[in-house]
């Protein structure tokens, strides 16, 4: 995507998703925390289901200490990778408890020394609790930053780097939900729905696919569109 392209692309996606912001339902810094643990492999929907019931009983750092792994782990099996999730959220509110007088830093690497928490995760939280312009890729950012040409990388943190390089400062606040909910809706893992994209003008895909009448894209296509999980590093 040429360097032109990149502002008229989000202002697209801006006007599209104007009142973008975390699909996760929490009432502070701590429940975002957890909540952001949780959604790792798993969709915002499912941590939704689960964490109603479980923060009704245990929405502080001491509550879920107290409630323990087993405890947890009641509230989240229907969340993948549930018991490694519940090991890590009552570790990391152990470390709150004890470190952090059961309050959630505002410091990158104090929450990347949290169980569970990793370069993902924490700027989920920096961004959305503290309000720094920092920009998480999960597997929708990073899907959309290699196929729209908008910041080609190999890896997470190549991404991310090439975000904060080419989003301008203006944008970089709210880029990261625009480009989320683009990707979750619209932008699709196995097939974008580029018909319906109004960023599309500015995209870098050159085989944009069809609307469903019209002929479906080659396979070429699709081989070049297989989803790719990120983990939380």
């Amino acid at each position: 995507m040429p360097a032109r392209n990149v502002r008229p692309f989000l202002e697209a996606l801006e006007a599209h998703w104007p009142d973008a912001k975390t699909e996760l339902v929490y009432s502070d810094v701590y429940t975002l925390l957890v909540s952001v643990v949780l959604s790792a492999q798993a969709t915002d929907i499912s941590v939704n289901k689960a964490t109603g019931p479980l923060f009704k009983v245990a929405a502080t750092p001491q509550a879920i200490v107290n409630l323990g792994v087993e405890g947890v782990g009641r509230y989240i099996k229907s969340i993948g990778l549930w018991q490694g999730k519940a090991r890590n959220v009552v570790a990391l509110s152990e470390i709150l408890v004890a470190q952090h007088g059961g309050a959630v830093p505002h410091d990158r690497a104090a929450l990347e020394a949290l169980p569970g928490v990793g370069r993902k995760t924490a700027n989920v939280v920096l961004n959305v609790a503290f309000g720094e312009p920092t920009i998480a890729v999960d597997t929708h950012l990073f899907r959309l930053g290699n196929r729209t040409g908008l910041a080609p990388g190999s890896t997470p943190r190549a991404v991310e780097d090439q975000l904060l390089k080419r989003i301008p400062p203006d944008m970089l606040m709210h880029a990261h939900h625009w480009l989320i909910l683009q990707g979750r809706y619209i932008c699709k893992a196995r097939l974008p729905e580029c018909w319906r994209c109004n960023a599309a003008p500015w995209c870098g895909l050159k085989l944009k696919s069809p609307p469903p009448a019209e002929k479906p894209p080659s396979s070429k296509l699709r081989g070049r569109m297989t989803p790719i999980a990120i983990e939380d590093r």
